[in-house]
Order: C-alpha cells, then sequence, then structure tokens
C-alpha cells in the first residue's frame, strides 16, 4: 500500500481551513497532518508535522505565507508549497513562485483542483490554476524572476569571492541551505557559473557601495 501524502493546511480563517480539511480527508491516500493559523505557527511546527504538502495562505497575521514559505524550505528544502490565495495578479503569482512555492491555486477553485494540484507538485511538478496561468501570460519570462532578499543577500556574499562555508558563518546558516539557495539564484538568473554572478552582480549594481573591487 503506498503511503499517504501528508498535507498541512494554513489559513489564518478557521471555517476555511475546515473546510479544506474536510474536503482532503475525503480522499483515502490523503493525510491531513493539522491546520493552523499563521506562518510562524508554520515554522514552529514544520519538523514535528513533517508535511509532504503545505497549502499556504497569503495574507495571515504576523509572518506571512511568503516568509514562511522562504523558511520552511530553509529548514525541509523536499517540502513542497502550493499557495492557496483569492489573489489572481500576476505580482501575487510570481511572487510566490519566485520565493520557492511549487503551485498556486485560487480559492474558488472546484474542490477536485485542489487534489490534482497535490498529485502534480508531489511527481515534482509546477501547478498552476487557469487564473493563476493567465495572470502570468503578460510577463511570463523566465529570466524576469526575481530574488528573494535572502538569494540577494548570499548572491553578494557570492559575488565578494566568498565560499559556500564563509557565507553560512556569516548568515549563520547551514552550508546546505547556502548551496540550494545558491542553486536557486542560478536557475533564476540563467547563470551557470560563479564568475557569471560576479558579472552580474556588478552589472546589476549589487555591489555598489559595497567597497568591494574586482
Amino acid at each position: 500500500m503506498t503511503d499517504k501524502t501528508r498535507v498541512l493546511v494554513v489559513d489564518d480563517h478557521p471555517m476555511v481551513a475546515d473546510g479544506i480539511q474536510s474536503i482532503l480527508e475525503s480522499y483515502e491516500d490523503l493525510e491531513v497532518v493539522g491546520t493552523l493559523g499563521d506562518g510562524q505557527a508554520v515554522i514552529n511546527e514544520i519538523e514535528t508535522l513533517a508535511p509532504d504538502v503545505i497549502l499556504m495562505d497569503l495574507n495571515m497575521p504576523g509572518v506571512g505565507g511568503l516568509t514562511a514559505t522562504e523558511m520552511v524550505l530553509e529548514q525541509r528544502p523536499d517540502t513542497r508549497i502550493l499557495i492557496l490565495s483569492m489573489h489572481d495578479s500576476s505580482e501575487y503569482v510570481s511572487s510566490a513562485l519566485s520565493h520557492g512555492a511549487m503551485g498556486y491555486v485560487l480559492k474558488d477553485v472546484p474542490t477536485d483542483e485542489i487534489k490534482i494540484a497535490i498529485d502534480t507538485v508531489m511527481r515534482g511538478e509546477q501547478y498552476l490554476c487557469t487564473g493563476a496561468t493567465v495572470a502570468l501570460q503578460p510577463k511570463s519570462s523566465p529570466l524576469s524572476e526575481t530574488l528573494t532578499n535572502r538569494e540577494q543577500t548570499i548572491l553578494l556574499q557570492l559575488a565578494q569571492g566568498k565560499s559556500n562555508k564563509d557565507v553560512a558563518i556569516a548568515l549563520d546558516i547551514s552550508v546546505r541551505t547556502v548551496e540550494t539557495h545558491r542553486k536557486n539564484i542560478k536557475r533564476k538568473l540563467g547563470i551557470s557559473s560563479t564568475a557569471g554572478l560576479t558579472r552580474y552582480a556588478m552589472e546589476h549594481g549589487v555591489l555598489q557601495g559595497t567597497g568591494v573591487s574586482i
């Protein structure tokens, strides 16, 4: 028998969270491991609950969905995060993807589409509902993905010639986390070498004001 997919629901509206939980529990191959109401709770509980997939709301009190997504992926890089939101603007969708979410689903989609989205990201594929896909169409260039604040910080460190270990020590994070960010930065920018990252940093003013001479 195949292991059930462990799903965590994160939404600050209890009625919404309970409704989603009821829908998901109707599927025999899914297990809802919990419902939480804010991003900080996710960060605190992620190791204990160990979900395979998180259905994450964007706008929550305290730590929001985007920050929570980035911090969860630093702790557990293999977690699949699906943003479940009422916002269908390109800014929300592209920002969610740039922070590491593997999918974006609007809250008004048919209930079975949430299951399809979960199955899709569990296969390692990105899932965008129709509304999210339409929102991205005007400016969907793979090289236009924006770096998160943490990625910009790490890019600056790398462009100064620091090793992954040096960056990890400077930012008080693990070497593995630095390597994950480095890989994501290269993917987003379409750059394959460290020299290319340094050149990008110089051309886009990342190194301005740092006193770094290259």
